[in-house]
């Protein structure tokens, strides 16, 4: 049995011991990142968010003196990418770029799953938000939102518009607009945005909701026009563009979609913190901000916590949408 003096001489040791696991974490903290850090995206390579994601990762690497990596992983929604973090340490190494859309909508949409986005996944640090701009052929009649809306109503079930899959932006927004207008409109996914810009272009459908980045093709060729943009204010890329209010749409109509970096659950708050400091930093970079200003990719400072508030947010518009028409993709 211990001594009462060999007892005494002990708590100096464990007093620094103490301490050095409470030193720890600001330790690793300022270590990080000490090795590649991988930043998984379901984003396909050369979309908008693929090109701004690889210019941030190459100021992160410079700033941290180590490679960051973007890994690329589509499909099944953002499955395929969830299926490949969600197991992976908490440890700042491996993050993910995800929109709000996997952070809220896809629980919804595959409710067999039982799978919350929130729920396995921490946010880390809030990037941009994308507005979309309701889109017709260059060749349509029609000069506004509020002709699309009459054309609606005139012909019930029978105007089509498109959109890059069940669930996307493009088709709840879409349902979005039905329920604010009382319009019935017909519903055509297709694979992608490139492949529902082309049946835009051609008149197959009759009009679609875009970002700039996806459809700055056909708009420069001329081949599409914009009606207006989905927000609660014109955007500097497009000032002569209206907003759908403004253009006789619904009042307050807006969508659009904001995209963020996670990490699997549990990264440490200190940890998180420096990661969402030093993406902050890089945000502001002139090249960042130009590449910004092309996308009309809007920056957002977001906390983690207002990262959550803003995704419930639209998770309960989205349920709203998806539950009036038993939306599904199980």
């Amino acid at each position: 049995m211990p001594t009462f003096r060999s007892r005494l001489m002990r708590r100096p040791a464990l007093a620094l011991l103490a301490a050095a696991c409470l030193a720890g974490p600001a330790l690793a903290q300022g270590e990080f990142p000490n090795k590649p850090v991988n930043v998984f995206t379901p984003f396909p390579p050369g979309s908008g968010p693929d090109a701004l994601l690889r210019a941030i990762t190459d100021k992160l690497g410079q700033k941290w003196k180590q490679p960051v990596l973007v890994q690329n992983r589509p499909g099944a929604g953002g499955f395929v990418v969830f299926e490949a973090t969600r197991r992976l340490p908490a440890d700042g190494y491996t993050l993910v770029q995800l929109d709000s859309e996997q952070l809220v909508a896809l629980p919804l949409l595959y409710k067999s799953r039982n799978f919350q986005t929130l729920e396995v996944y921490d946010p880390v640090a809030s990037l941009y938000n994308t507005p979309f701009l309701v889109t017709v052929p260059t060749a349509s009649p029609w000069k506004s939102v509020g002709d699309l809306v009459a054309a609606a109503k005139a012909q019930p079930g029978k105007v089509a518009y498109g959109s890059w899959g069940i669930g996307s932006p493009g088709h709840l927004g879409g349902e979005q607009l039905e329920l604010a207008t009382g319009i019935e409109l017909q519903h055509i996914p297709f694979k992608d945005s490139g492949q529902m810009f082309t049946a835009l272009a051609g008149g197959d459908i009759a009009w679609a909701l875009g970002s700039i980045p996806s459809s700055q093709g056909v708009y420069k060729a001329g081949k599409v026009r914009y009606l207006g943009v989905a927000a609660p204010k014109r955007i500097p890329q497009l000032p002569d563009v209206p907003t759908v209010a403004e253009a006789g749409g619904p009042k307050d109509f807006a969508q659009s979609s904001f995209v963020v970096l996670a990490a699997p659950r549990g990264i440490a708050p200190a940890l998180r913190a420096k990661i969402a400091q030093d993406v902050a930093q890089v945000m502001q970079d002139a090249e960042i901000k130009a590449r910004m200003d092309t996308f009309a990719f809007e920056y957002v400072n977001w906390p983690p916590e207002e990262i959550v508030q803003q995704a419930r947010a639209k998770g309960r518009m989205y349920q709203k949408l998806i539950e009036r028409k038993n939306i599904t993709l199980d």
